[in-house]
């Protein structure tokens, strides 16, 4: 009689587990409380921004691997621990730099290239230094001073996004080195010296090192109100004089957390859903109008973080058909670094993974909504927003393409090998104030977010994922898409198109 009740008991326990809905199994996982203990942990000053490399960074590394172990996940398949150790370089900018330009000083200076130079002669001044402002000019062995930007636009955004187009050229002619004369505002130069004149790291790939090795130069100046610039329009040789010490080159260790939860399907287990976020933020740097200088990184990335666990812990639970690789990098801070390193070194082959959804954030103005980077860029787009109608918020596509938000994110490394991979972000309708305000700054703490929304994001994410990862149909770039051939080529198959 007890053997009879025992049985009923279970089979009363099973048939309630399989009735569960997918909106009930997300929602018997998902907590605000949960949601809030990660995010105030990861956020704490305790952890000094989560710089890459730093100890702190390790410390917010094994609280991520030991809550997916505490959760059931499986380890890394190539360790069988929770890491993949991701071996780095940090340069150290010269620890001496002084310019003058036509008998003037400039003490605002930012280094994009740097090797040792003491330099005394004119430069030529080469326009806005592309193509054509090279035309009848011998510039072998000479530097340039060259204006930001283009005919078009001369911001420091546009600046940036032409740098290596002008370092090619330069090179090309024969060019040692770029004076670059930036007009923009005190705000966004403070940004660019953050940047630029501090430490970074990279992953060395053999033509990473051939550059780094040469003895090109490049300078950005900070230009006031375009002064500078204006000064020099009638000049063709200005007098120059530059100095620069050499950089310092050390090793930095860091690591990606991983975990696997295998599916329940026994032919669509072989394909994974990635979820990913990058851990890290930036670290302390300049103070705040209250004086504080730990850049926590709630928003950015500790939300991202969360996203990702509470999607491991509802699958640890409830398996979906298809398997799930967790992927918390490091170092997205510094040039996307783990998912570069992780996407050379995959500890599964990059044919299994049909989808990578990963979550960054940098702010929200809009609780109705769910942004998502690209999200008519993949088949799975309806999966998305049915998922966030059902846990009332709606899903739109990212609102401000200016900003090229689907290329400065982890996600971008996965859709170059051919893997469709959107960014799953908190609402936003333009990168305006509301966002800026906590972007990158001291105050992304944990106690300015909106946690009643954040619940329901988080849900919307989770319910996204299984979504896509129970659909009979693979997911796939739309037709069209940039990287549509590169995932054909992946894949070895023609997709069908859904």
């Amino acid at each position: 009689m007890k053997n009879r009740t025992l049985l009923a008991l279970l089979l009363i326990a099973t048939s309630t587990l399989f009735s569960q809905t997918e909106k009930e199994k997300v929602e018997s996982t998902v907590d605000k409380n949960q949601i809030e203990g990660h995010i105030y942990f990861l956020a704490d000053d305790v952890l000094k921004g989560r710089a890459t490399g730093s100890a702190e960074n390790k410390i917010a590394a094994s609280y991520l691997a030991n809550t997916l172990r505490g959760y059931g996940v499986l380890p890394n398949p190539k360790t069988g621990d929770y890491y993949q150790k991701v071996n780095l370089q940090k340069t150290t900018p010269p620890s001496q730099s002084a310019i003058s330009i036509n008998n003037n000083t400039y003490d605002k200076i930012a280094i994009l290239e740097a090797n040792p130079l003491d330099f005394k002669g004119n430069a030529i001044n080469v326009g806005f230094g592309l193509e054509s402002d090279y035309k009848g000019k011998e510039l072998i062995n000479k530097m340039i001073i060259i204006k930001a930007g283009n005919t078009e636009s001369q911001d420091a955004r546009t600046a940036f996004g032409l740098r290596n187009e002008k370092i090619e050229l330069a090179k090309k002619h024969g060019v040692i080195g770029i004076i670059e004369l930036i007009n923009t505002t005190e705000e966004t130069w403070a940004y660019i010296d953050h940047n630029f004149n501090a430490e970074s790291l990279t992953v060395l790939s053999k033509e990473e090192k051939e550059v780094i090795n040469d003895k090109f130069v490049y300078t950005w100046v900070f230009d006031e109100k375009g002064a500078l610039g204006t000064e020099l329009e009638s000049i063709s040789e200005v007098p120059l004089s530059l100095m620069m010490s050499a950089i310092k080159t050390t090793p930095v260790g860091s690591q990606n957390v991983i975990g696997v939860v295998e599916g329940t399907d026994p032919k669509l287990k072989n394909e994974y859903i990635i979820y990913s976020a990058h851990y890290d933020h930036v670290g302390i740097g300049r103070a705040d109008k209250t004086g504080d200088t730990i850049y926590n990184g709630a928003r950015d990335n500790a939300v991202g973080a969360t996203t990702v666990l509470s999607m491991a812990e509802n699958l640890a639970k409830y398996p979906t058909k298809r398997s799930a690789l967790f992927i918390l990098f490091t170092g997205e801070e510094k040039g996307l670094l783990g998912s570069k390193f992780y996407t050379e070194n995959p500890v599964i082959p990059l044919h299994q993974m049909v989808y990578c959804f990963n979550s960054d954030n940098g702010g929200y103005n809009d609780t109705s909504l769910a942004t998502i980077v690209g999200l008519e860029r993949t088949t799975a787009s309806q999966n998305i927003k049915d998922a966030a109608t059902t846990f009332g918020l709606t899903a739109i596509d990212d609102p401000a393409p200016e900003q090229g938000l689907f290329d400065r994110s982890d996600n971008v490394h996965f859709a170059k090998k051919g893997i469709p991979a959107p960014t799953f972000s908190m609402g936003f309708t333009s990168f305006d104030g509301e966002v800026t305000k906590y972007y990158h700054q001291p105050g992304d703490e944990a106690d300015t977010l909106d946690y009643d929304y954040l619940l329901k994001f988080f849900q919307a994410y989770v319910l996204s994922g299984r979504n896509i990862a129970n659909d009979p149909n693979t997911p796939f770039w739309t037709a069209g898409d940039k990287y549509e051939e590169k995932g054909k080529e992946l894949y070895k198959i023609n997709k069908l198109k859904n």
